[in-house]
C-alpha cells in the first residue's frame, strides 16, 4: 500500500487536524507561535495523529472528537521533540535547523512546556477521562524512557532488554496511546480497544528499531539528519548491542571505545562491522516480527479501508528509507 493511499483514507479528517493545530498554536507571545510553527511545519509524517484517525475510522467512528484527539497527540509529540533536541544537542531535524539551534535551548524548552500545557487544555476540552488517563500515563512513561536513555549514554554494557525498555518508553508508548485512545473515542469494545493498543505498541517498536538501523545504513539527505548521530551521542542502540555480542574481540573493543567517547571517527569501520556480523539483519528481522504481531492484533476488526490502511502503515514502518 502506498503512503498516499494510507493518508487518503482519512484525508478530510486530516484537514480538520491541521486546522485545529493552527488554531491551538495561537499565543499572545510571538516567539511561542514562531517556534511552535517551526517544528510542527518542519515536514514530519504525523504518524501518531494518523494512528488516532485510522483507529477511530476502523471502528466506523463518524463524529469529530478524533480530530481534536489527533491534534493533542501531535502537540505532545512536538513537545517531546523540542525537549529531546535540547537534551541531545541536536542541530538538525528532518533536514532543517532545530529550534534550539535557531533560537537557543531556553526558548525551546519553554515552548515545549507550552505545547504540553496546551495539549492538556485540549484534553479538558475533549472531556474524556479514560483518554486523559491513557495520555497522562503515556507522558510519564515517555519521560521515564528518555531518562533511561540518558542514563545509558556512553555505556557499552547496556543489554538488549534495557534497550527494549528505552524504546518502549520513548517511542512505542505514544504510538500505543494514539491507537488506544483513538479506539476509546470510537466507543470500542474491550477486545477492540486491546487489539488497537497492541497494534500501536508493535508498530511503535518496529518504527524505532528501523530508525536505529537507518542511523547506520540510511542516506543523510533522506533522513534529514546525519548518519551516525546515535553513535555521536554515545547511544548504544540494538545494532551496536548485537555487534558487541557477535563481532571479533578487536571489533568489539573498537565499538566500546566509540560509545564511551561518543565519537564518529571510526564510523565507517563500525558500519562495516554491524553489517558483517548480522546486526542490521537481526534488528530488521525483529522489526518485521513486531509488524506481524501488529497486523495479527487487528485481525479481529472488520475488513474496512481503514483496517487495510492500518496494515499498510505497519508495513511502511519497516519498508521506509527515512
Amino acid at each position: 500500500m502506498l503512503v498516499k493511499d494510507i493518508y487518503q483514507v482519512v484525508e478530510q479528517d486530516f484537514r480538520q487536524v491541521n486546522q485545529l493545530i493552527t488554531e491551538q498554536l495561537h499565543s499572545d507571545v510571538p516567539l511561542v507561535e514562531k517556534i511552535g510553527q517551526h517544528i510542527i511545519e518542519s515536514g514530519g509524517k504525523r504518524m501518531r495523529p494518523l494512528l488516532v484517525l485510522l483507529a477511530a475510522k476502523s471502528l466506523s467512528y463518524e463524529q469529530k472528537d478524533h480530530a481534536l484527539l489527533a491534534s493533542i497527540i501531535e502537540f505532545l509529540h512536538t513537545a517531546t521533540l523540542l525537549h529531546d533536541d535540547v537534551v541531545d544537542i541536536s542541530d538538525q531535524r528532518r533536514g532543517k535547523a532545530t529550534a534550539n539551534a535557531k533560537w537557543g535551548n531556553a526558548p525551546s524548552v519553554l515552548v515545549g512546556d507550552f505545547l504540553y500545557s496546551r495539549a492538556f487544555e485540549m484534553m479538558v476540552q475533549l472531556g474524556s477521562l479514560p483518554v486523559m488517563k491513557i495520555l497522562s500515563h503515556a507522558t510519564c512513561v515517555i519521560a521515564e524512557g528518555e531518562v533511561l536513555q540518558l542514563m545509558n549514554v556512553k555505556n557499552p554494557d547496556v543489554s538488549e532488554a534495557k534497550y527494549m525498555d528505552v524504546i518502549q518508553g520513548k517511542t512505542a508508548m505514544l504510538f500505543e496511546a494514539s491507537s488506544h485512545s483513538g479506539a476509546l473515542i470510537a466507543q470500542a469494545s474491550e477486545a477492540q480497544a486491546e487489539a488497537l493498543r497492541l497494534y500501536g505498541h508493535h508498530v511503535g517498536m518496529a518504527f524505532q528499531l528501523v530508525d536505529d538501523v537507518l542511523d547506520y545504513v540510511g542516506n543523510a539527505k533522506e533522513l534529514g539528519k546525519n548518519v551516525g548521530d546515535d553513535l555521536a551521542e554515545g547511544k548504544p542502540t540494538l545494532p551496536l548491542i548485537y555487534a558487541m555480542q557477535h563481532a571479533q574481540p578487536e571489533q568489539i573493543q573498537l565499538i566500546r571505545q566509540a560509545i564511551r567517547k561518543s565519537g564518529t571517527e571510526e564510523l565507517e569501520q563500525i558500519i562495516e562491522i554491524v553489517q558483517q556480523c548480522g546486526a542490521i539483519d537481526y534488528t530488521n528481522n525483529l522489526a518485521r516480527e513486531h509488524v506481524a504481531k501488529a497486523k495479527q492484533a487487528i485481525a479481529i476488526l472488520d475488513d474496512t479501508p481503514a483496517k487495510q490502511a492500518l496494515a499498510g502503515l505497519a508495513d511502511l514502518a519497516v519498508e521506509r528509507t527515512h
